[in-house]
């Protein structure tokens, strides 16, 4: 990613990913270095973004508001799944078929930016004990 902006939002991109950002005022030598790091498997960045990646790391993560931002059937699914229950026995619980709780395991996943149950669940209880 290119950017004109020194205050880019890093957490956001580092999730999963390998994190390329290089700010638009780089030189034409540090574009093409960039580039040919990127061709050798690197991932390049200037100072600037690798000192806010950085603390972004020495952050802690504000799961409060990631559950926050889960609908209500989300979040009612998500106590469930806390509860250790099935998905087959969330689906009948809460009158949905096993395909729909699935579904919204996955936008739960996705918005608390984990990939398994036991993350998912893990960060809904860090956020509901702050």
């Amino acid at each position: 990613m290119v950017t004109v902006y020194e205050d880019t939002n890093v957490s956001s991109r580092r999730c999963g990913r390998r994190l390329r950002i290089l700010l638009k005022r780089c030189t034409p030598e540090e574009l093409t270095s960039a580039i040919r790091e990127v061709r050798n498997g690197g991932a390049p960045m200037s100072r600037e973004i690798a000192r806010k990646v950085i603390v972004s790391f020495k952050e802690p993560a504000n799961t409060a508001s990631d559950v926050d931002n889960l609908s209500p059937r989300e979040r009612e699914i998500l106590e469930l799944l806390a509860a250790g229950f099935p998905n087959k026995q969330i689906a009948a619980r809460v009158g949905l078929t096993d395909g729909t709780v699935r579904w919204h395991l996955r936008h739960v996943y996705h918005k608390l930016h984990v990939r398994s149950r036991t993350e998912a669940t893990l960060k809904f209880l860090s956020a509901k004990s702050e």
